[in-house]
């Protein structure tokens, strides 16, 4: 029978496991809650089993806690829904037209249906106190709602969408039902009950985007603009269900109606704040005509406290009061004007007493206001660690595999030494011993003495592959009568061992090879986890202040983002609205930035938007200490098209710059091939920030790999800092490179083999300290051995530095021209003997395109410093 691999653990305080069990056996006819719990007339508890009971009664008791919490909140949430459903039971519009309880209802139990009872009743208990009190009517259409909700739960039709068709179906069924019921034959009733049908559905739509904001069920980082009207209508609604209220003459919709425009207005400025007062003023006077004027004097009492709530709360009221009492002066009596400025009183009183972390939560949601900014880059930084760990966890799972790599690689050799060893002597025994008379004698009475002669045969075979009898001393074939055979068996097995270990070397070197790519692999991932946790401080007075001062210069700034400031690493973006053309970004943003920041400044791009706003984005990144010209010239073989030769020069994303000419083996598309598949890998492995010996060292197991045939490539390869100028040469089989300054020539040479022949290759690396004005020249072997035997071979390097010194020109391009045009000088009869490529590089000191400028009142600021 098949066992669970999990067996379920059921904690029992006060008892050990031996005494669980035998209480279990005891017990076997009882309740299980008499097999759960310990009995008080137990034995006593053991230390242990103490501190067991304290750390589960400590558990209990946290739960208790947790449950005590759930439950108080549960309690206030179902007394928030049926205070809402009796304020929007009694709601109702012009000539008794009341859609917002059939809305409530079926939103509620489409989303929260634990609720919907308490909606339901809270609803119909709101009917009552309704001024047109309808609780059939209300009754009626919560309980076909219901009816038509659980049909089509029946057959799994209870989709959230189909819940504005619910609520429209049972209020018609409802309204009509009472209109043909109280037989009025005019057309009116129709109608109302139509346009009734009609706001339930618009009003159950609002109400879907405004419950999932009230239940804080919506994780949204930003709400939409329907979410924000949807919150504002249903609030407004609400507010509605006070109306008829007043407390000593105050009319308690008034006060809470501008109550919730004063918070708007407070959390997230004028624009909110005015949207609130119109949309709560425009619900308010569809139920009492009078109520029209309260449409501008909402509206404008929110503009007013939201243009003002920089200066906080004080200053929000002062607004609300401002804007209500001087619309109310013109549109009202002296009696409405008072109502009007006690409303808006009473209200301010209840903002006072209102906590900062509501005005703070609605704030993060808004658009342009400081929190949310900061709940922007609260969610960015959660995203950025979260991809931090998981990049991290993959960096340990490649670590790991490197490292069983090499262990199992070192283990398996050791263990394999002693096997062949092993396999030696039973191949001996077997053929030659196990017929052998002298059998017991050798092996029993002489076992040491034997196995030094096996050791000795097997170490002189290793030395000379073609030993003879005739070559083993004397004592050996005293001890031994069958030395001829055994050394024949020995020499036969060392062949195979021979073949068999050349296999094993290059297994062994590939999983070595393995294991340093995935040690690669693994230091990339941890250099990308440095990148992604190096966060910056807060950046936003940086980007105010280079505001400031390009709004000086009177240049239309749409938008600044600085990614960074650190030193060398400059990276900022600037969204402006200039016509294209005129270049405003290189010649007066760029030396503005310059100055400011005190470092040299370029634009690293630009981009036009497809928009109609036609915005341009331009990105200014820190200007490289040096830069750098490449030019190449070549030649193929006997004038063909394709050469065997190739090169790259690409400028890597950690400010280097890599040169790098391959010679593949022959001519043709053959030698072309394996030379660009040579480049192609090298280029894409220095991109992605491996190590260059790994890269190297990667290309050459490709290369090895991918063809049977015997096929090599030659690698030269150049890496150029860009903010130093130091060089880091790489020379595999490659010839010579020099380097030329002024009237001195610089070879620089190593000795080795192309890559793709052999597994473990020696890599050359020469570091050079480069100097403005500096010319690296790279040649493949068609151009340094093109004089032939006119030249010794241990004079072509000499020839070469004679040829370098004796041209003039400075300019990579026509150095390079005139180096071929001298190789190809060497044939006077025109044929082309090998593929000749010739690459320039020429290094300079970086001088801006526009110098820096001071502009009066721009000073530099202090760049934050980045944290890790």
């Amino acid at each position: 029978m098949d066992k669970p691999s999990v067996i379920p653990f059921v904690p029992r305080s006060g008892q050990d496991a031996g005494a669980a069990a035998s209480n279990k056996r005891k017990a076997s006819g009882k309740s299980r809650g008499k097999q759960w719990f310990g009995r008080k007339d137990g034995p006593a508890m053991t230390g242990g089993g103490a501190l067991a009971a304290v750390g589960h009664s400590g558990a209990a008791k946290e739960r208790r806690i947790w449950g005590t919490s759930l439950e108080r909140k549960k309690g206030l949430w179902l007394l928030a829904v049926a205070l809402l459903g009796f304020l929007l039971g009694r709601a109702s519009m012009l000539e008794g037209i009341a859609p917002f309880a059939a809305a409530y209802y079926g939103v509620t139990l489409y989303m929260r249906r634990e609720h919907a009872w308490w909606a339901a009743i809270g609803l119909i208990a709101g009917s009552f106190w309704a001024q047109a009190p309808e609780p059939a009517a209300i009754a009626a259409q919560i309980g076909v709602i219901y009816l038509l909700y659980r049909g089509l739960e029946a057959y799994e039709r209870a989709d959230l969408s189909h819940a504005p068709i619910v609520v429209l179906a049972s209020c018609l069924l409802v309204g009509l039902f009472g209109t043909v019921m109280q037989d009025d034959g005019g057309w009116l009733p129709y109608l109302l009950t139509g346009v009734e049908a009609g706001l339930s559905l618009v009003l159950t739509l609002l109400f879907v985007h405004a419950m999932p904001l009230l239940a804080k069920t919506s994780k949204a980082a930003r709400l939409r603009h329907e979410e924000w009207i949807g919150l504002m209508i249903l609030l407004a609604s609400v507010m509605t269900g006070l109306t008829g209220w007043t407390i000593y003459g105050v009319a308690l919709c008034a006060v809470f109606t501008r109550y919730i425009v004063l918070l708007f207005a407070l959390s997230a400025g004028p624009a909110l704040g005015t949207s609130a007062g119109v949309v709560a003023g425009i619900i308010l006077s569809l139920s009492d005509l009078a109520s029209v004027p309260q449409i501008s004097l909402l509206a404008f009492g929110g503009l007013l406290a939201g243009l003002l709530r920089e200066g906080g709360k004080a200053a929000a009221v002062f607004g609300l009061l401002l804007g209500t009492t001087v619309l109310a002066l013109y549109t009202g009596s002296s009696a409405e004007t008072m109502a009007s400025i006690w409303a808006s009183l009473a209200a301010s009183v209840l903002i006072a007493f209102t906590p900062k972390s509501w005005t703070d939560s609605i704030a993060q949601y808004v658009p342009g206001t400081s929190n949310y900014a900061r709940n922007q880059q609260e969610y960015a930084q959660k995203v950025r660690d979260l991809t931090a760990a998981r990049v991290e966890r993959f960096s340990e799972v490649f670590r790991q595999l490197s490292r069983s790599f090499t262990q199992m690689t070192q283990a398996g050799e050791t263990a394999r030494q002693n096997q062949d060893f092993e396999h030696f002597i039973n191949a001996v025994h077997e053929h030659n011993c196990a017929t052998c008379h002298k059998r017991g004698a050798c092996w029993d009475e002489q076992f040491f003495q034997t196995y030094k002669l096996m050791t000795d045969l097997m170490s002189a075979v290793e030395e000379r592959p073609s030993l003879s009898p005739a070559d083993i001393p004397k004592p050996l074939h005293k001890q031994c009568v069958k030395v001829p055979q055994v050394l024949d068996v020995l020499k036969r097995q060392y062949e195979l061992y021979r073949h068999d270990l050349h296999w094993r070397t290059q297994l062994q070197d590939s999983r070595m090879l393995v294991a340093e790519q995935l040690s690669g692999v693994s230091q990339v991932m941890d250099d990308l986890v440095r990148e992604i946790r190096r966060e910056a401080r807060e950046q936003s007075h940086q980007e105010e202040q280079i505001r400031e001062e390009l709004d000086k210069l009177g240049l239309a700034i749409q938008h600044i983002d600085i990614v960074s400031l650190e030193e060398g690493q400059i990276e900022i973006e600037i969204v402006h609205a200039f016509k294209p053309g005129f270049d405003e970004g290189r010649k007066v943003i760029a030396p503005l930035l310059s100055d400011i920041l005190g470092e040299t400044v370029s634009v690293r791009n630009e981009r036009t938007s497809d928009r109609p706003d036609r915005f341009t984005t331009v990105s200014f990144a820190s200007a490289k200490a040096y830069e750098v010209e490449t030019a190449m010239a070549g030649a193929a073989k006997d004038g063909d098209v394709l050469s065997g030769d190739s090169f790259s020069a690409i400028e890597l994303g950690s400010g280097k710059y890599a040169v790098a000419l391959s010679d593949g083996m022959g001519n043709g598309a053959r030698a072309r091939m394996e030379s660009s598949a040579a480049l192609s890998m090298l280029e894409q492995l220095l991109q992605s920030g491996i190590d260059e010996r790994l890269a190297i060292k990667s290309v050459n197991s490709v290369l090895m790999l991918r063809s049977p045939d015997e096929s090599f490539a030659t690698v030269d390869l150049a890496l150029i800092d860009l903010y130093s100028a130091g060089a880091t040469m790489l020379k595999i089989g490659s010839t010579p490179s020099f380097i030329k300054r002024g009237r001195e020539v610089i070879p620089i040479a190593a000795g080795n083999l192309p890559i793709g022949i052999l597994q473990d290759i020696e890599i050359d690396v020469l570091r050079v300290q480069l100097q403005p004005g500096d010319t690296l020249v790279m040649m493949t072997d068609g151009i340094l051995d093109s004089p032939g035997h006119a030249v010794h071979a241990m004079n072509k390097e000499l020839w070469m530095k004679r040829v370098l010194q004796e041209i003039e020109t400075e300019d990579p391009q026509e150095i390079a021209d005139e180096l071929l045009d001298i190789a190809l000088r060497q044939h006077p009869g025109g044929g082309v003997k090998d593929d000749m490529t010739v690459v320039v590089t020429r290094i300079s000191k970086h001088q801006p395109e526009w110098a820096s400028f001071r502009w009066t009142g721009a000073s530099r600021f202090e760049r934050p410093r980045t944290v890790s």
